[in-house]
């Protein structure tokens, strides 16, 4: 079993400002609104030599009816059955909660060793307040502060003693990635969940669902690669608030550091300028670039259609002539791994 930690708790508690810290960089985004993180968001940490897993996690309410909040339980869930660990993180500030109490019963359940990391402990009055956890019913509760890191030591040190084995910096290293970029709602968390043959990415109707880059390991046609989902890349003068400005870096970023770069287009739409935009910034940092049209299943069609689309997608993007494209439906699963030899042609170039 592989050495996983899973940081849950309610909303902002400070999830992601101690996520940030394992992993020593600002990975995940963070702001004082509730529900930004939604999907499950991995990076690695290292304490004392010891090399593990961090898992991200959105904020777990139960009994409400909000399609986000019930997708994000399921997300929760699923990094407890990932896990190894579980730290469980509460706000001192707040006090104890009946989301607190509430959710401590479902942790239980895990089976799982569970740390209670009493976040917001930045003073001794506040670290006394942490007492109140012990309500819970967990054996030790550590007092934190995420954003300044006091107390993280003693918890990391208990931590990693529950790690069932050994394992490398980063078991990635040298592993192909693949960038899904696009505009908002044209099917790139579909697409990735199809691939993976599971909810990996919370999909809803809502454009900006996803917000933070999430990558998924993947294997086919007897090649890993790492599948990188990303926020909708919209024109900045429709940016508008800090959230999706954070969301929209961590798009470009995915793009930098990708070797391939699938660019998903709405058949309904039509190639548009942020389309062009966004192909022309992956030509000019040299790669492999894959067009798919998805939707295509909506579309009415003749025998010319297909030539007609492509020959505008090409005129929009000239001189550029090279770029692959491939009409598929995520919907209906038609087409989809047709790209993936696409890109394997990218990858042996």
């Amino acid at each position: 079993m592989a050495n996983i930690v899973s940081i849950v708790g309610r909303p902002n508690v400070g999830k992601s400002t101690l996520f940030n810290r394992l992993v020593e960089k600002r990975q995940a985004i963070m702001d004082d609104v509730s529900g930004v993180t939604r999907d499950r968001h991995y990076g690695r940490a290292e304490w004392n030599g010891k090399f593990f897993t961090v898992i991200d996690t959105g904020g777990y309410v139960t009994g409400s009816d909000d399609k986000f909040e019930s997708e994000i339980r399921k997300q929760v869930e699923t990094a407890l059955e990932e896990s190894s660990a579980v730290v469980f993180v509460v706000d001192c500030k707040d006090g104890l909660t009946g989301y607190d109490k509430d959710f401590a019963n479902i942790i239980r359940k895990s089976k799982k060793p569970v740390f209670i990391a009493a976040n917001k402990a930045d003073t001794p009055d506040k670290s006394f307040l942490a007492n109140e956890f012990y309500e819970l019913g967990f054996e030790t509760i550590y007092p934190i502060s995420a954003e300044n890191g006091s107390g993280t030591g003693e918890l990391l040190d208990e931590l990693i003693k529950t790690f069932p084995s050994e394992e490398v910096e980063d078991p990635d290293a040298g592993v192909p990635k693949i960038a899904i970029l696009g505009r908002p709602n044209v099917g790139k968390s579909s697409f990735v969940n199809v691939l993976l043959g599971k909810d990996r990415s919370i999909v809803t109707d809502v454009a900006g669902t996803t917000r933070d880059a999430i990558h998924s390991r993947y294997k086919q046609f007897g090649n890993d690669f790492i599948l990188i989902d990303t926020a909708g890349l919209r024109k900045k003068s429709k940016v508008t608030d800090d959230v999706e400005f954070y969301s929209v870096l961590r798009s470009l970023r995915a793009l930098e550091e990708s070797d391939v770069c699938i660019i998903i287009i709405d058949a309904e739409r039509g190639i548009e300028s942020q389309d062009v935009n966004i192909i022309g910034l992956a030509q000019k940092q040299g790669k492999g670039i894959v067009i798919m049209v998805n939707k295509w299943d909506l579309i009415t069609k003749d025998t010319k259609t297909a030539d007609k689309f492509s020959k505008d997608i090409l005129d929009k993007i000239a001189p550029i002539t090279y770029i692959p494209i491939v009409y598929a439906s995520v919907l209906e699963k038609q087409r989809i791994f047709r790209l993936l030899k696409r890109q394997l042609q990218f990858m042996k170039t």
